[in-house]
C-alpha cells in the first residue's frame, strides 16, 4: 500500500510503499484511513523530540485518524505506539481506542480537531478539579490547540478566559471565540487572579511569566493550578524557587502517561460530539498524502490533514 514512510529523525517522511497492515490482537481490525491530522505531537514523535518517540525505522507517522471499518462504520481512532501510524491508505486500530461517528460528519474537520482539542479537554477534566465559574488563562492561545482551549473552557463553564500570545493579529481574533481578554506576555499580570493556567508554551516565556503573575495575585494563598500541556518555547523552564514559595502554585502535567489511555478514551465521545455539532471552531486544510514531503515543514495557522 501507499504511505508516508519515515526512515530517520532528521528527514521528512517520503511517500512510497509500505507493507500491508495485519490485525493480530483480539480487538484489532484493519481500516481504511480517510483523514489524518498533522499534529504537534506527530511532528515531535517523528523528529525524536517527544518523550514517547520509539526510534524504530522505517515507520509510518500519524497518531490518530478518521477511518472506515470493513462494516462501513466511520470511526475516530487514536493509535498506540506502532511502526504503522495513520499516514497511510490503511492501518490497524484497536476498537477499544476508537469512537463511532455519524456518517454525516466531515472527516477532515474531525481529524483536525480531536488531538489538539483533547489536550485542554483532558487537562480540565482529568488533571485538575475544575469547577464552573472558575477563571482560566491560556498561554499560547493563538495556535490551534490554544484557540480550541478557549472554547472548551467556556463550554465547561469558565467565568472568564484570558488568552495570551505573541501574534497581535491572531490575538485580535480570540474575543470572537469567547476570550474575555486577549493579552501579550507583557500584560499577563492583568490576569493574575485566575484559578487555572493551561500552558502550551513552557520554556523561558512560561518561567518569566510566573513570578509577575504570582506576585500580582490579590490572595497568594488561593490555589493556582498551572497545567503544562505543550512545550512550543522549550522543553525546560527555569522556574525560580520564589515562585513555589511565595504563592500556592501547583504545577502538573497533562499528556501521555500522566493521563491513562482509559481516561483519554472515556473523553472521546463527548469531544467528538462537540466538534460534530459545530461547538468548536476548527481551521483545517486537506492535503493529499502524496504531498507530505512538501507540506511537512509548512508553517500555517491551519491544521493540515492528510487524505490518502
Amino acid at each position: 500500500m501507499r504511505a508516508a514512510v519515515l526512515t530517520a529523525y532528521d528527514a521528512p517522511p517520503v511517500y512510497g510503499e509500505f507493507p500491508e497492515p495485519v490485525a493480530r490482537g483480539e480487538h484489532e481490525i484493519v481500516v481504511d484511513v480517510l483523514a489524518a491530522g498533522l499534529h504537534h505531537l506527530t511532528r515531535a514523535k517523528a523528529n525524536g523530540t517527544h518523550y514517547s518517540a520509539g526510534g524504530v525505522f522505517p515507520l509510518v507517522p500519524g497518531v490518530d485518524a478518521v477511518v472506515r471499518d470493513a462494516s462501513g462504520l466511520l470511526r475516530y481512532a487514536a493509535l498506540e505506539d506502532s511502526v504503522l501510524g495513520t499516514f497511510a491508505e490503511r492501518t490497524v486500530i484497536d476498537t477499544r481506542r476508537s469512537v463511532v461517528l455519524p456518517d454525516a460528519v466531515d472527516p477532515v474537520r474531525i481529524a483536525a480537531a480531536m488531538n489538539p482539542g483533547m489536550s485542554s479537554w483532558v487537562a480540565l477534566r482529568r488533571r485538575v478539579t475544575f469547577r464552573e465559574g472558575q477563571r482560566v488563562l491560556i498561554l499560547g492561545a493563538t495556535g490551534s490547540a490554544g484557540r480550541m482551549a478557549i472554547q472548551i473552557a467556556k463550554r465547561f463553564g469558565a467565568a472568564q478566559v484570558f488568552a495570551v500570545g505573541r501574534d497581535a493579529g491572531r490575538l485580535a481574533e480570540l474575543p470572537g471565540l469567547g476570550a474575555d481578554q486577549a493579552l501579550t506576555f507583557g500584560e499577563i499580570a492583568a490576569a493574575a487572579d485566575v484559578d487555572v493556567v493551561l500552558d502550551f508554551v513552557w520554556g523561558a516565556p512560561a518561567a518569566d511569566a510566573m513570578l509577575p503573575m504570582l506576585t500580582a495575585r490579590a490572595d497568594r494563598s488561593a490555589p493556582l493550578n498551572w497545567v503544562q500541556i505543550g512545550s512550543m518555547a522549550g522543553e525546560s523552564a527555569p522556574i525560580p524557587s520564589t515562585a513555589l514559595r511565595a504563592a500556592r502554585l501547583n504545577i502538573v502535567g497533562s499528556g501521555i502517561g500522566s493521563v491513562s489511555p482509559r481516561d483519554f478514551i472515556a473523553e472521546l465521545p463527548e469531544l467528538a460530539e462537540a466538534v460534530t455539532e459545530g461547538g468548536i471552531d476548527v481551521r483545517a486544510r486537506a492535503v493529499p498524502l502524496a504531498g507530505i514531503a512538501q507540506a511537512w515543514s509548512e508553517k500555517t495557522g491551519e491544521r493540515l490533514v492528510f487524505v490518502p
